[in-house]
């Protein structure tokens, strides 16, 4: 059988060789092959877009290493990870902090493989107590899990309306009573507003903050796919906000702050509704709420949305210890720090939150 130029083509590229590189967010053409992977790849998330090399070693200060697999000049497979050292919280190497999601997003076993076997390689190397793979499904089952967090997703309806009534009944009420105190949103143009109730927020929960920076940040590296909303009442008073992320044909709420009074005037459940009414009328086709932790308000608050939980699967390769680490709120030996945390006045605690929280990956 005769093979044609293209089939030869074709033949030589799959015969190449893998080769695992190494992303420089200077370079602007291997970013934007990245980005075009990313996008393409069902695997892929927002959390594998090239923007978060910038975000966590500019803004954090954490030593990345995002790995990319290439066979013939076209990009198989990516891996973004970076290294998180503390005295107080360890050493590890996390694909990718700060994210819901992260791991290996690929299009070929081979290089699913080659790039898991680099970054186990490169874990020992930085002599990091664990390597963590944050996955949507199961990859190593050999591997220890974190199994505190789950995430909820959810088709929308093409139809505004048919989203409204596809909300169970109490939380629909809930949406309603917002409409009815004469709540509406706004897009912000920049964090101002939403910064002062999410540090708000998080403070009243005891737990630190993210610097302004960091919002300031995400903004200006990802652009329009981070937009904040902000819930207003008639006065004009910010009452409830959050900074969601766009990816493809999904939206993200990723981060969000209230006042005291926006659970009085049913402006979070207002909130969501006019992120969900807005993405619907945009076209995108699924509004993905996040993960939460198994237990909490925020997870019933969820559920009560007619979302589903889903598992998350973090899966852990440890080196230097036992057992999965749990540096997270839901640990009863945090339970004094947050308590303390709560009395701190809240310009000292804005001041000292970056500090603690860019550990907290």
């Amino acid at each position: 059988m005769r093979t044609t130029g293209e089939d030869a083509v074709g033949l030589t590229a799959a015969s190449a060789p893998l080769a695992i590189r190494h992303l420089s967010s200077d370079d602007r053409v291997a970013v934007a092959r990245w980005d075009a992977f990313v996008d393409a790849c069902p695997e892929a998330s927002f959390f594998h877009k090239a923007g978060w090399q910038r975000i966590v070693s500019e803004v954090f200060r954490h030593r990345t290493y995002f790995l990319y697999a290439e066979r013939a000049g076209l990009i198989e497979g990516v891996l973004p990870l970076a290294q998180v050292k503390s005295l107080l919280f360890g050493n590890s190497l996390t694909s990718l902090p700060f994210a819901v999601y992260g791991g290996v997003a690929a299009a070929s076993a081979a290089a699913v493989e080659a790039l898991e076997r680099e970054a186990q390689a490169l874990a020992r190397q930085l002599g990091v107590a664990h390597l963590e793979l944050r996955n949507v499904r199961r990859r190593h089952a050999e591997w220890p899990l974190q199994d505190l967090y789950v995430r909820f997703r959810k088709d929308l309806a093409p139809d505004v309306e048919a989203n409204m009534q596809a909300i169970p009944r109490k939380q629909r009420a809930m949406v309603r009573k917002g409409i009815k105190n004469g709540l509406s949103s706004e897009i912000d143009s920049d964090c101002r507003r939403f910064f002062a109730l999410y540090a708000d927020n998080v403070h009243r929960h005891g737990t630190p903050a993210f610097s302004r920076r960091y919002f300031e940040a995400l903004q200006q590296v990802f652009g329009a796919d981070c937009e904040i909303l902000t819930v207003v009442e008639g006065s004009g008073r910010p009452l409830s906000s959050v900074l969601s992320f766009y990816f493809r044909d999904e939206v993200l709420p990723y981060y969000a702050g209230d006042e005291i009074s926006a659970r009085e005037l049913a402006a979070n459940d207002f909130k969501y509704w006019e992120l969900m009414r807005r993405s619907c009328e945009r076209g995108l086709k699924v509004f993905d709420y996040g993960r939460s932790k198994q237990g909490t308000g925020s997870y019933a608050f969820k559920k009560n949305w007619g979302f589903e939980p889903q598992p998350l699967f973090y899966e852990y390769c440890l080196y230097r210890r036992d057992s999965v680490p749990q540096n997270n709120p839901a640990n009863a030996k945090y339970r004094l720090l947050i308590d303390t945390w709560r009395r701190l006045p809240v310009g000292l605690a804005n001041w000292l939150g970056p500090f603690i929280v860019r550990n907290l990956a």
